[in-house]
């Protein structure tokens, strides 16, 4: 289980890899919409262990998710803030004063991740499974770059149901404050709204002030409870 699959358990689903490509440690990650048993992640967790992983952690959760994984063990290694757009009245979507903003193609993705090495922390950062997850998290996906003769910053928004979610954005520090991250985020406003989307979640780090600003001027509103990432060491099997 050394690459991102979804396992079934009954009727529970986990998406399960590496996670950022360090085969010791697993990634596991509730499928949007599955509400997970304790005897599945215990399950899990046991086959993780198995398999030879050290430890495991999870994507994002919210306070339900994180439940069952509790009760089974795990705790909490980050916190982040969430955040929602209710997508009222929303701004134009305006062009970039830099590059032009395009559809991705499967030969951005070298460059997308060289930007999401700039921007994010080695804790935070994708690698190609970690990108290949955020754009298969949800049943419909958009992938936006901004491209000025390379990739300087880009975005992932998903939808599953009502709910849109803006996956990954990442601008590259070098062009950092010419409204490259407001481009973006408008454009996956813009396109949840038209799918169908009456609301739109994002997470950031709790540390990332930046971020966080562009959220709230952009009229995201903080929810009271955020999220976290949990994990948990995985002895051998006896």
């Amino acid at each position: 289980m050394k690459k991102l699959d979804v396992l079934h358990y009954g009727n529970d689903r986990l998406r399960v890899g590496t996670w950022r490509g360090d085969a010791s440690i697993a990634y596991v990650a509730p499928v949007p919409g599955d509400a997970l048993s304790d005897t599945t992640i215990d399950t899990c967790t046991r086959r993780l262990a198995a398999d030879g992983f050290g430890s495991a952690l999870t994507s994002a959760l919210t306070v339900a998710e994180q439940e069952p994984f509790v009760r089974c063990g795990w705790t909490v290694r980050e916190r982040l803030h969430l955040l929602r757009h209710h997508l009222g009245q929303l701004p134009a979507v305006g062009g970039v004063a830099r590059g032009r903003m395009r559809r991705a193609r499967w030969g951005d993705r070298t460059e997308m991740l060289d930007v999401d090495r700039a921007a994010f922390d080695a804790f935070w950062r994708f690698d190609e499974a970690g990108l290949a997850d955020a754009r298969s998290a949800t049943p419909t996906v958009r992938v936006r770059v901004v491209d000025d003769g390379g990739v300087l910053a880009y975005a992932i928004t998903g939808r599953a149901g009502p709910t849109g979610y803006l996956q990954r954005l990442a601008v590259h520090p070098d062009a950092a404050g010419q409204g490259l991250g407001t481009a973006l985020v408008l454009d996956a406003l813009h396109w949840s709204a038209r799918r169908g989307a009456d609301g739109v979640l994002v997470n950031t780090q709790e540390s990332n002030r930046r971020a966080m600003e562009l959220y709230l001027r952009l009229g995201f509103v903080p929810q009271p409870s955020g999220l976290a990432v949990l994990g948990i060491d995985l002895a051998a099997p006896a």
